[in-house]
């Protein structure tokens, strides 16, 4: 009886181990239809656009404080065209995400790095903080993923390619891996450390949209995809356990966020102010549009725009993410006043527009799946889903904190600038440039930090090929140092305009922990 009793129970666990293998063989599969599966790349496409569009106003209006409830929040029909036509700089996020796109639809998904990085480097659209840094590098011969690298780019943390990313997701559905590799190779164009990860996190809520109807889901198996130590997992875990404790206060949340993750130590725009486009922080703004939008796509878009900051970037990233998870028919009527007549519409700088994104995007997915296991059977497409491994971890501005702020000036002749410091590194704001220029000037200048020539920076006059700051270095022994820039070829017809210099040290300015400090 014994015997029997234990052949029992080993069959008994046979038969749950067989089971268990099944149901995990068949969750590791999905099966949509093309009408599906299209059906939810165009939400993404339509919904990021209809999210960008809506917080186009109130872009950097709100820094440092969120947007009241009194004040009503501009939406009409005939408003996303009129925007389209009248206002094309708006959308980076867009024209940025299809220059990839581009790439992919003549080199196919090996295209090589160099021709991501040349095609957005050579485009005719302006761009700003880590796009404009890497751009620059690009065009100087610090080619890709060193133009990303925050000892080369200042802004290597800031939201750039997290508002990029979308396009990785929406091609990998279901496959948070594979979008963690396109954002390995593209990202790093640009942004390094938590600014990459920014774009890897959001390409991988792209992906479980196609997989999952709950946003906390969604959420925490994203971030599965970010390394623990990192400063941006632990921001996104905070939302979250705030959510928990604050469910039905996104405001109270906003301001948790506000206290322990807004100090900015890397973008030097946002070093000791309010202005903040840091990945990490306006990724928070979107995970908390989502978990107290609860799915509703009305109030996620609200929520997200009024937390301020970037906020037409983070509802275009929520209304995307949403708009991927219901699909295009499902995204409300209200949302899609005047979308049919914007949807010819070329993206300005690009001969994209939402109809041929639409179709080029769904077509990069059908390759992407069953480049990674899946199959098309007619109408049917099974997905081999994947389960979300961590990429590596990475820093940017490792031991490096600003502990002051100050202005300097141009000697009589103003053909130089020089100064003093006692520190670890330092940025000098300002640049030569001029709004829509298209003068092929370049100031030629010479950088001497302890009388030793280290770079000689070229300064453009022209907009889109300009250095977003005069000069910086990082890394330097501590201790005190002296800094001399020489204008080698002044100008009478253009000037630069030079700001403040920021110092860095080892520690924090009155022992206060600044942002991105790693919190055990």
């Amino acid at each position: 009886m014994k015997k029997n009793k234990t052949a029992m129970k080993k069959i008994t666990t046979c038969i749950i181990c067989v089971v268990v293998m099944l149901c995990s063989n068949a969750q590791s599969k999905l099966t949509l239809t093309k009408a599906q599966l299209k059906d939810k790349i165009m939400g993404g496409w339509a919904g990021q656009t209809i999210g960008v569009t809506f917080g186009g106003p109130y872009e950097f209006r709100f820094q440092g404080t969120f947007i009241g409830d009194y004040q009503p929040l501009l939406w009409y029909d005939g408003y996303l065209k009129k925007t389209m036509v009248e206002n094309p700089g708006l959308y980076d996020d867009l024209y940025m995400d299809l220059t990839f796109v581009d790439v992919f639809q003549k080199y196919g998904l090996d295209a090589p790095l160099d021709s991501f990085a040349n095609a957005y480097a050579h485009a005719g659209y302006m761009l700003w903080h880590a796009n404009q840094s890497g751009r620059y590098n690009i065009l100087h011969g610090i080619k890709a993923p060193l133009s990303g690298y925050w000892i080369n780019n200042p802004h290597a943390d800031c939201i750039d390619y997290q508002i990029e990313s979308d396009f990785a997701g929406l091609m990998s559905p279901g496959m948070p891996n594979t979008a963690s590799a396109i954002s390995d190779k593209i990202g790093h164009i640009m942004n390094y450390g938590d600014g990459w990860y920014g774009g890897v996190f959001v390409g991988a809520m792209y992906t479980f949209a196609f997989v999952s109807n709950d946003i906390n889901d969604i959420i925490a198996k994203s971030l599965k995809t970010i390394p623990v130590k990192s400063a941006f997992y632990q921001c996104i875990t905070d939302v979250v356990n705030w959510h928990k404790k604050y469910p039905n206060d996104w405001k109270q949340t906003w301001l948790e966020v506000q206290k322990k993750w807004a100090n900015d130590i890397g973008c030097p725009d946002g070093v000791f102010a309010p202005f903040n486009i840091d990945a990490t922080v306006n990724a928070a703004y979107v995970v908390i549009g989502l978990l107290y939008g609860d799915k509703d796509f009305t109030k996620s878009l609200e929520i997200s725009t009024r937390c301020g900051q970037d906020a037409d970037c983070n509802p275009s990233t929520v209304g995307g993410i949403l708009g991927a998870m219901i699909g295009y028919h499902k995204i409300p009527a209200y949302w899609k006043m005047g979308l049919k007549e914007a949807e010819s519409i070329d993206f300005k700088y690009t001969t994209m527009s939402l109809n041929t994104t639409y179709e080029t995007s769904f077509n990069h997915a059908l390759k992407n799946i069953e480049r990674n296991g899946g199959k098309i059977n007619g109408e049917n497409v099974t997905i081999k889903l994947q389960a979300p491994v961590p990429v590596r971890f990475e820093k940017s501005f490792e031991g490096h904190f600003p502990i002051l702020k100050k202005p300097v000036s141009w000697s009589a002749s103003k053909d130089e600038v020089d100064f003093d410091f006692e520190g670890i590194g330092f940025v000098l704001l300002g640049d030569a440039s001029i709004w829509d220029s298209h003068s092929d000037y370049v100031f030629n200048t010479e950088l001497y930090i302890d009388d030793k020539l280290v770079e000689n920076p070229q300064l453009p006059v022209n907009y889109t090929s300009r250095r977003n700051e005069i000069c910086w270095k990082y890394n330097l022994p501590k201790g005190k140092h002296t800094v001399k820039l020489k204008i080698l070829n002044p100008s009478k017809e253009y000037e630069i305009k030079l700001g403040d210099v920021i110092i860095y040290s080892d520690k924090p300015v009155n022992g206060i922990e600044a942002n991105r400090v790693t919190r055990n």
